[in-house]
């Protein structure tokens, strides 16, 4: 059965992670991973073993490599919405179009090492680039550095040579890896990879928990420290550099020997070229259209392509799956921001939740490979590969669906959406008695409104152009006192009703419009003592606030108790208790007297607590991962298996290509269709669940096959001779 066959070639493959293959870009000709290596000198080994010292050097280059990408990716759709204050939809477009660069850039790596450089010089070359991409994304995250368009310049160079780097490397390294090896020892070489696959495993989970600490709980130039984020990936990228450095004498380096995928491509150019050309119905016709290559190329390169495009074929469907998978650090972080992180004894930064994929990897792996499969053989079910990825495409467009109910319970406490010709207004009763507030021509507050009362949600006020000057009334104790106010649409206002040296008076002062980003709470003072205050939260944060109910500008602060605040009045100093402001909260805090040695406040929460927990993720990540290893992993295998020797490459170059080419479908809906984020999450659910129909159709079709037999059918068929294409055109042809 071909499933069990290529989990007995995929060894290596069972500790792997996501998107990291063990295919690697090989030479024309090349058997990965045992190719013919020019004879050297032997390396020395460790401690006696049969595994040469300097693979020592290379995994250790690994962890280092993959902890620095994945830091650095962990925080960088928050960096682009709070460091460049940019929408979502900028932010999550610009992340994707990074993480499809990523995946194009294999392919010129595997270029530069096999027709041109080799492996050894394309790493070291590349991770120079990678560093000095590190860097100049880390310079630009420095705040005090110019202005913001100088942040954008240099954050977006950093990003296109880390972008250069890691894709360019990705390809070298595992194969590096596999050269150090002498022939007799494929035992070793085996084990070696799924070392290196847990080294990137370990670079992975501990770069996504650890980045987003130093970027929230270290603070730096009065915010995020965006800089150390960037800079900690920065340092670890240049001490992989070193180590690979520090190898360099111990190291088997084999030549270029050229590069099968760009055979391929001329090949298939050749092809489509010369059946354009010979298009006359008085030629003979071939059996498959890359027989019309075979005047250039062997029966064996054409062979083997027909192979490997009966699998390329497959791959269409695939990138529908990447385009949701790689939303874990887009989308669904942003959804984090939105959320509940307090875990009790812990809280959760947004972008740490990313660290529940590589560790639900290690743990499904074993699960899946030890438990669910076995299993489900005993059950006498046929789980073929087929089956296997489109579960895998199930359990992902399950885990967006749970996202969008996920993301339908956190907008029930966003504010409303303001459209034009429409502002919203709510009532601060600060006076000793009830207020009735009654507003020109507009039918609102039918009940008066209590002194401190907790006030009710805002109520919609409709205006008859872009702005109004409305007459509000105040009944108050038998008196009637009217106000003007001028309302703009798409505004929030609070009417402040107040006792002023004994008469009603009352402002009227702009709200937030919206949640404060990044779970952070905003809080805003009033002062309502006949004296100027000098406020200190928690020992920086500084606030003056006049006096005679004077408002103060939102402040936003980290999520937390602040008990230890400090209010100075004429009178003295006094300690300021403002207790919890929670996540994604907004606040008002009047200070209403002083008496007994403490300042009297009251306090009333404009925009409700983030009140959906972090941990209703959790089944969405289970339900990803889970999909990722029946996925990624099978995927792999089988396409491995699907392939002659030659051609595994080629194969790793298309699945890449697939990642890449999501990542560019989530760039192009985030930019051109905008929609609210569930009916987002909707969309691609639907999206992958019809990929998934026409992939499983493509798959009941696809008939599995052993390359060895088809190479040997191959050379067996007769196919025309090189003298019987005299009749053949060649001259140049316009098209």
């Amino acid at each position: 059965m071909v499933g069990d066959k290529a989990r007995g070639e995929m060894n290596a493959f069972q500790r792997n992670e996501s998107k990291e293959t063990l295919f690697t870009f090989i030479s024309a000709g090349d058997d990965p991973p045992k190719g013919d290596f020019p004879v050297q000198k032997k390396s020395p080994k460790l401690c006696g073993s049969n595994y040469p010292l300097s693979i020592a050097f290379i995994v250790v280059n690994e962890f280092c490599e993959r902890f620095s990408y994945y830091g650095m990716r962990a925080v960088l759709t928050l960096y682009f919405l709070s460091f460049f204050h940019w929408d979502e939809n900028l932010s999550t477009a610009v992340y994707h179009a990074f993480s499809a660069l990523c995946y194009f850039t294999p392919v010129v790596g595997a270029i530069m090492a096999d027709s041109w450089l080799g492996k050894y010089r394309t790493i070291i070359y590349l991770s120079i680039v990678y560093v000095v991409g590190h860097l100049i994304k880390s310079v630009g995250a420095i705040p005090s550095l110019g202005n913001q368009v100088v942040h954008v310049i240099l954050s977006m160079v950093g990003l296109f040579l880390i972008a250069l780097g890691t894709g360019g490397i990705k390809p070298c390294v595992s194969a590096f890896g596999g050269d150090q090896f002498e022939e007799e020892h494929t035992s070793e070489r085996s084990k070696f990879f799924s070392i290196f696959y847990l080294s990137i495993n370990a670079g992975s989970l501990i770069s996504t928990f650890v980045t987003p600490v130093l970027r929230g709980d270290v603070k730096c130039f009065g915010e995020d420290c965006y800089a150390l984020a960037f800079g900690v990936p920065a340092a670890l990228m240049v001490l992989a550099l070193v180590v690979f450095i520090a190898g360099s004498g111990l190291y088997r380096k084999t030549p270029p020997q050229g590069n099968i995928l760009l055979e391929v491509c001329k090949c298939i150019g050749f092809a489509i070229k010369n059946r354009l050309k010979n298009r006359s119905s008085q030629i003979p016709k071939r059996d498959h259209w890359l027989d019309w290559a075979s005047e250039k190329y062997s029966k064996q390169l054409i062979g083997e392509i027909k192979m490997v495009t009966r699998v390329l074929f497959l791959f269409i469907p695939l990138p529908m799956f990447w385009a949701l998978f790689d939303q874990q650090g887009s989308r669904w972080t942003l959804q984090a921001t939105k959320m509940n992180a307090d875990f009790g004894i812990y809280v959760l930064q947004p972008d740490q939740m990313q660290f529940l994929n590589p560790l639900l990897i290690l743990v499904f792996i074993p699960i899946f490979d030890l438990g669910l499969y076995p299993l489900i053989n005993m059950c006498k079910f046929n789980f073929t590969p087929i089956r296997k990825m489109a579960t895998g495409m199930i359990l992902a467009g399950m885990a967006f669906g749970l996202a969008a109910i996920v993301e339908v319970k956190i907008n029930e406490t966003d504010m409303p959406q303001l459209v034009p010709e429409e502002s919203l207004i709510r009532v601060l009763n600060l006076a000793k008695n009830p207020v009735q507030v009654t507003i020109q021509d507009k039918d609102l507050f039918q009940q008066p409104v209590e002194a401190f009362q907790n006030p009710a949600e805002y109520s919609k006020l409709i205006l008859n152009g872009e702005q109004q000057s409305l007459l509000f009334t105040l009944q108050y104790q038998g008196l009637s006192l009217p106000f003007n106010y001028t309302m703009k649409e798409k505004s929030v206002y609070s009417l402040i009703v107040f006792e002023a040296e004994g008469n009603l008076s009352s402002h009227l002062i702009t709200d937030l419009e919206a949640k404060p980003e990044n779970g952070l709470a905003a809080v805003r003072f009033i002062n309502g003592l006949n004296q100027d205050v000098n406020l200190t939260i928690d020992s920086r944060w500084f606030i003056a606030v006049q006096r005679n109910y004077s408002a103060s500008e939102y402040s936003l602060l980290e999520r937390d108790k602040y008990n230890n605040g400090k209010c100075i009045t004429e009178m003295g100093e006094f300690p300021l208790e403002l207790g919890l402001l929670d996540f994604g909260a907004s606040y008002t805090i009047v200070i209403t007297n002083v008496s007994g040695g403490a300042v009297k406040t009251w306090k009333s929460e404009d925009i409700k607590a983030n009140n959906v927990h972090m941990a209703w993720q959790l089944p969405q990540y289970l339900l990803i991962s889970a999909g990722e290893v029946m996925f990624s992993i099978t995927g792999l295998a089988f396409s491995y298996s699907q392939s002659p020797a030659s051609m595994k490459s080629v194969l790793q170059a298309g699945w890449l290509l697939t990642v890449a080419v999501g990542n560019t479908f989530v760039l192009v809906v985030a930019q051109t269709a905008p929609m609210a984020q569930w009916a987002e999450f909707v969309l691609f659910t639907v999206l992958l669940f019809a990929v998934c129909i026409i992939f499983s159709i493509m798959g009941y079709f696809y008939v599995s096959v052993d390359p060895e037999d088809l190479e040997e059918k191959e050379e067996k068929r007769e196919t025309p001779s090189r003298g019987n294409m005299i009749s053949l055109v060649t001259q140049k042809t316009k098209l």
